[in-house]
């Protein structure tokens, strides 16, 4: 199952032909440095929530989207490699300033924990994030699995749940932050994939009159969770 670094960022909406193209030159040295996947989705349907939400775990400005991201790796070893280098490599230093406000991005690695389907283009996702209590790690997973074979029965193309590995304090937002998460928990970072926005919207339609899926009780604090819909602007 492949390792994850998770990224979340609030772009201002002016940059988005600049963040995308930043993000395109960047994928030439992740790429060779051994990522397989890179993934940069633009805030679509991304709600304000009562507790946590998107917006606030970049401290988002009216101005700003928020955008979800992710590469993917074989392994921590092989994305441990890839960041020493592209941090030696001069090469990115000549990528220029990054369009957004970088002390307000929230990164981190993440091993994978549930896979369900098959990796490839895709036409929307929904990102998530949690914490979730440590003792609770084997009711996650399980819980996840049970889902991610409802999700794709109601449309879902694949759906990733990841568990926290290396995610570092930050000194403004960091993942911890965005999901108030206390000692003892850890931060999930999650994904479900959909052919397209149609296919979503239906696919939750489905889902929440499902009575399997309102059977399910979640092992983690639902209120403290993130969620939103994104829409890929780059998937290399």
């Amino acid at each position: 199952m492949a390792y994850v670094d998770g990224f979340v960022v609030a772009v201002p909406a002016a940059n988005k032909d600049v963040y995308r193209q930043h993000a395109e030159k960047a994928w030439a040295f992740f790429k060779e440095f051994g990522a397989t996947r890179m993934v940069e989705a633009w805030g679509d349907d991304v709600p304000d929530g009562k507790v946590t939400d998107f917006k606030g775990a970049v401290k988002a400005r009216p101005d700003e989207v928020v955008v979800f991201s992710w590469f993917e790796y074989p392994d921590r070893p092989t994305r441990d490699a890839a960041n020493e280098k592209m941090m030696a490599d001069p090469r990115m230093k000549a990528l220029g300033e990054m369009p957004f406000d970088g002390k307000r991005m929230i990164y981190g690695g993440f091993a994978g924990l549930v896979e369900e389907g098959r990796r490839g283009a895709m036409g929307y996702v929904d990102g998530m994030l949690a914490a979730v209590p440590d003792e609770r790690k084997a009711d996650y997973r399980a819980f996840s699995a049970e889902c991610a074979a409802l999700f794709k029965e109601h449309g879902a193309s694949r759906v990733v749940d990841a568990w926290g590995d290396d995610v570092p304090d930050g000194k403004v937002t960091d993942f911890k932050g965005a999901v108030k998460a206390q000692a003892g928990e850890t931060v999930a970072f999650s994904w479900i994939e959909w052919p397209s926005k149609a296919a979503r919207d239906a696919g939750w339609g489905g889902l929440m009159q499902d009575p399997r899926m309102a059977a399910k009780a979640m092992p983690f604090d639902g209120k403290r969770m993130i969620h939103g819909g994104f829409a890929p602007i780059l998937d290399v």
